[in-house]
């Protein structure tokens, strides 16, 4: 169970942070409306809040989380991007998750 709660919350932990960025990025390359800066804003606080619910010591969960941010950029980059992953997308964030569920699930030292 603690492995399916911690892949759930790095995964919505990576929506918010992905949201967060792409409202700016829309801003400053597309010419949207400065307003999607607060909502950006709004999903960067909900990131850090996020984080902050794992039982693992920040380093650690900072690490970790990385790897699965890597997956759901590249799901982004299919799903809202248009854009095919190419197979080494595929492997590359497929290694990312592996190291992932390394750093969060090996056996820790008491």
């Amino acid at each position: 169970m603690f492995e399916i709660k911690t892949l759930l919350l790095f995964f919505l932990t990576a929506i918010a942070e992905i949201i967060g960025c792409y409202l700016p990025y829309l801003w400053l390359t597309q010419g949207k409306s400065v307003w999607l800066l607060i909502p950006a804003g709004l999903s960067l606080a909900i990131f850090v809040w996020l984080l902050s619910l794992h039982p693992a010591s920040a380093g650690r969960v900072y690490a970790a989380y990385g790897g699965v941010y890597v997956f759901v950029a590249i799901l982004w980059l299919w799903g809202i991007d248009g854009i095919k992953p190419t197979l080494w997308d595929i492997v590359g964030s497929l290694v990312s998750i592996a190291g992932m569920a390394i750093i969060m699930f090996s056996p820790k030292a008491a």
